[in-house]
């Protein structure tokens, strides 16, 4: 399989997430989102291309830095919880992607649901 096939497979596989995933580049470059952060993030505003200070306070960024940094420290450092969305009962991390011979090239945010009994298994009615 062609890495053109591959990277629609992976694009599918993103935008087929029912949460918000946000993928940026090591200069905090939003490089691409899923149609559920245009969704939940955009507001109006064009993400992708931007750069992630435009949406997120001092505060939050610098938290973001600080796990970037850490990802950076060794390979084996990969995920960061960052915070619990109350309202919605959903936790956050970011999370490290590296390339093939385990360098950090870029990081994502997903949001990851605390309810995993509230659905049927298999439940395709």
């Amino acid at each position: 399989m062609s890495e053109m096939d591959l990277s629609e497979f992976f694009r599918g596989i993103i935008d087929s997430e029912e949460g918000p995933i946000v993928i940026c580049n090591l200069d905090y470059r939003i490089i691409y989102t899923n149609p559920s952060a245009e969704t939940l993030y955009a507001s109006g505003r064009k993400l992708t291309g931007a750069l992630l200070t435009t949406f997120m306070n001092e505060e939050t960024m610098s938290k973001v830095v600080m796990s970037i940094e850490w990802f950076k420290e060794e390979k084996k450092n990969n995920k960061v919880f960052a915070l619990h969305d109350a309202k919605n009962n959903m936790d956050m991390y970011i999370l490290a992607i590296r390339n093939r011979k385990g360098e950090l090239i870029g990081f994502y945010g997903r949001r990851e649901d605390r309810n995993p009994d509230g659905g049927k298994e298999f439940d395709l009615d």
